[in-house]
């Protein structure tokens, strides 16, 4: 780990957002659905037909309330269509995305249900971008350490990290194919507002009643997550992943990269189908008027500032995702 921030103020809460608080990812989570998707056959330029349909007694809907019809599974993940990514969990089988998830890096326990899809399984966030790793990496899984080696006073080495991680967890093609997945969300996606001036990629994330606004994305050099929220589980102003997230993790990427040189993303020998063109516009950036960054944390004057020292309990709850 390059750089971790685990709240505003250490004297107001020691509790580490990052590496401890297990929120729901929202449609964050996405990518290890498709994952397990491509893994059991499906393509990027399959159709399929976003439109009302039940898992037993449970119907999802999508954030905005519309449904597009048919479309290719690769525009359904760029727009972040809840139906489309239930039906390609059902295609797949749940056991399937679960087992996914936590091949290429996720240690949370997840919930062997349809609603997983949408992310309502808890996840902490550098789990979560850990994971996303293996998509930077063509295929890679990746342990996530801040620790490289540790010497004394006078040099020697006390500690040395060894191994790289997981080894291999996803197959050059699919890997290849997620990442132009994960392009098409910042070209002509939910992530618009993360666009860098260098290849890059990611998915948003957004929970029920704006509890929780994700987003996770990657260049050829570094990966970084961004989770917004409050510490109350107390929903923020309709803060959504492809708003202040997007744009929080674009100004990051853009300092961090600052100087490095441009390089494609990881691509499959021969390349593969490119993107369809979009079929919905992304979610409109923030307009910055004064105290605009107060007001999206539901009035509150410190937004990054917890509510409360410590985190309160709250048990999952069925949300719905962007």
């Amino acid at each position: 780990m390059r750089a971790l921030v685990g709240g505003r103020d250490y004297g107001g809460s020691q509790f580490n957002r990052a590496t401890q608080a297990l929120r729901q990812p929202g449609s964050a989570f996405k990518p290890f659905v498709y994952l397990a998707g491509l893994e059991a056959g499906l393509r990027p330029s399959d159709h399929f037909v976003d439109g009302p349909i039940s898992i037993g007694n449970w119907q999802p809907h999508n954030y905005t309330g519309r449904y597009l019809g048919s479309i290719t599974l690769a525009d359904a993940f760029a727009q972040s269509i809840n139906t489309v990514a239930v039906q390609v969990e059902m295609r797949a089988g749940v056991s399937r995305v679960v087992a996914a998830a936590h091949r290429i890096g996720i240690g949370a326990e997840l919930a062997h249900d349809a609603s997983l899809a949408l992310g309502t399984s808890e996840v902490t966030l550098l789990d979560l971008t850990g994971a996303y790793t293996a998509f930077a990496n063509g295929g890679m899984g990746v342990w996530p350490h801040g620790i490289a080696e540790i010497r004394d006073r006078g040099g020697k080495v006390l500690f040395h990290r060894s191994g790289d991680g997981l080894g291999r967890v996803i197959a050059p093609e699919i890997a290849a194919e997620m990442t132009e997945l994960m392009t098409g969300v910042l070209t002509h996606g939910t992530g618009k507002g993360a666009m860098l001036d260098r290849p890059a990629a990611g998915k948003t994330g957004t929970t029920q009643d704006f509890r929780d606004a994700l987003f996770v994305g990657f260049t050829a050099d570094l990966v970084a997550g961004v989770w917004l929220g409050n510490d109350d589980n107390s929903p923020m102003n309709k803060v959504t992943g492809g708003t202040l997230p997007a744009q929080t993790w674009k100004s990051f990427m853009l300092a961090a990269s600052k100087g490095m040189p441009v390089r494609p993303l990881p691509s499959a020998p021969g390349g593969i189908l490119p993107l369809p063109a979009p079929s919905e516009p992304a979610a409109p950036a923030i307009a910055r008027a004064s105290s605009w960054i107060e007001s999206l944390f539901g009035g509150t004057s410190t937004p990054a500032r917890a509510i409360v020292k410590e985190p309160l309990a709250a048990p999952p709850q069925r949300r719905e995702s962007k």
